[in-house]
């Protein structure tokens, strides 16, 4: 019997909540700026969001491998935090750092020089693509920006310390929020610029966010004040140890979000408005996931950490306790969607009748499923990743989306002809197939190693 009580698990959440809650503010925050850039373009129309909502699809791409690799590299930070082998967290950050430039210097090349090719290609309206070419080239700026902050924040957070990526990102929000009223609109004597206003604005918060997280990092955080030497300093030996673990985190996370981009085509083609009422819902719907990511970042950090100190009886007992929560937390949140997403959506977007009720049905499918996805976000991200089981967790997320997700969407919208809100049920049972495909794997605890004591 697993027991979760506050009593006999004080110092269990006593570090779960040290970690957890930073992260999930930050969530949160993240989710807050993708809401104001909706709710503010969604005043303009369904075309403005629509086009933004596509030219996004472009970052959600990009974040999602930066994810994968950041992923992979803070396994081994963890692990050496919990060995208390400080020494080596500069090496690893500086191949996470190598990774993030790459990935991100090819996004901006590609958003920069060819926003017709992709815009063209997520939609056959042309007004949709005259205006998210013109966000694209301009939010496409911040990509590398954004990398940094990626690589420094998740290295913050495998060493304890996820307060810092947490303030960078609230000023960040309260920039972008004060920007967009100026720049959508056009206060205070600027022009309105609109959808252009709203990339000019997140272009400067994320100047600014990356600037916060490196003015701290190199006066207060010597552990991870990697400096060029340290880059330049890298062997092939590093690339390939710390690349075995995080190249399959990375393929990982790439088809996982070539397939959440597949999902937006298939909506995008059903109709613009289905894609209008898919992107809101998906936007109100990571307000409330905040408390999965919080939770399943935390249980790597705390697993990996454990790991790492060799105490692997420990790691299982916490990984059930994570397991537990994650089932409880989706069926709460489950049903804070149910009941305040239309408070939430009726107030904040100028929506058709059709297209409202529509978003509304969306939603309580997204909540129906929510236990299923906080389940696999903890196995995904805590569990298999934090004893370095990325092979499993790679094949486990590639063949649900793709075997299952996918073909699902094409049948539900092209051949069945469904409403947008069946067509996101279909897409969701491979959250059910991941769970129970993965669920052996997690009961057999292969995953639960030390992959830093010979190194």
């Amino acid at each position: 019997m697993i027991s979760l009580g506050f009593k006999k698990n004080k110092s269990f959440y006593k570090i779960l909540f040290g970690i957890m809650l930073p992260i999930a503010l930050q969530n949160l925050i993240s989710s807050s700026l993708n809401l104001v850039d909706n709710v503010m373009i969604g005043q303009l129309g369904e075309t403005h969001i629509t086009s933004v909502g596509l030219a996004n699809q472009v970052f959600f791409l990009m974040t999602l491998i930066l994810f994968g690799a950041n992923s992979g590299t803070s396994i081994f930070v963890a692990q050496y935090w919990g060995r208390k082998e400080v020494d080596k967290i500069k090496k690893v950050l500086s191949v996470a750092l190598w990774f993030s430039l790459i990935i991100s210097t090819a996004f901006f090349i590609a958003g920069f020089l060819f926003p017709n090719l992709i815009i063209g290609f997520l939609s056959k309206d042309l007004a949709v693509v005259k205006l998210g070419v013109e966000y694209l080239q301009i939010v496409s700026l911040s990509y590398v920006m954004t990398a940094i902050s990626f690589a420094y924040g998740f290295s913050s957070r495998s060493i304890g310390k996820p307060k810092l990526p947490m303030y960078a990102s609230a000023i960040s929000l309260l920039v972008n929020t004060f920007l967009n009223y100026i720049l959508i609109f056009g206060h205070f004597g600027f022009p309105a610029y609109g959808v252009k206003g709203a990339a000019i604005a997140t272009l400067i918060a994320r100047t600014i966010e990356v600037t916060i997280i490196l003015v701290h990092i190199y006066r207060n955080t010597p552990e991870l004040s990697v400096r060029l030497s340290d880059m330049l300093s890298v062997g092939k030996s590093e690339f390939k140890r710390i690349g075995n673990k995080a190249f399959p985190v990375i393929l990982n996370e790439t088809f996982w979000a070539l397939g959440m981009t597949t999902y937006a085509l298939v909506y995008a083609r059903i109709g613009t408005e289905a894609a209008a009422s898919v992107m809101i819902s998906t936007t109100v719907n990571n307000l409330f996931m905040v408390i999965s990511f919080g939770l399943g970042n935390a249980s790597a950090v705390m697993l990996g950490n454990t790991l790492g100190a060799d105490e692997i009886d420990t790691a299982i007992e916490y990984n059930k306790k994570f397991l537990s929560l994650s089932l409880l937390g989706g069926v709460v949140v489950g049903g804070l969607i149910f009941v305040f997403s239309p408070i939430i959506v009726s107030n904040l977007y100028n929506l058709g009748p059709v297209a409202y009720d529509s978003t509304m049905m969306t939603l309580k499918i997204m909540a129906f499923f929510m236990p299923f996805k906080f389940y696999n976000t903890i196995v995904v991200i805590g569990t298999l990743r934090s004893g370095g089981d990325t092979m499993f967790s790679m094949f486990l997320e590639m063949g649900s989306v793709w075997l299952i997700g996918v073909p699902l969407a094409f049948i539900g919208a092209f051949v069945w002809g469904l409403p947008v809100y069946w067509v996101v049920a279909l897409v969701s049972l491979e959250e059910i197939a991941k769970m129970f495909l993965g669920f052996p794997r997690v009961l057999s605890n292969k995953w639960a190693k030390n992959i830093v004591s010979s190194h």
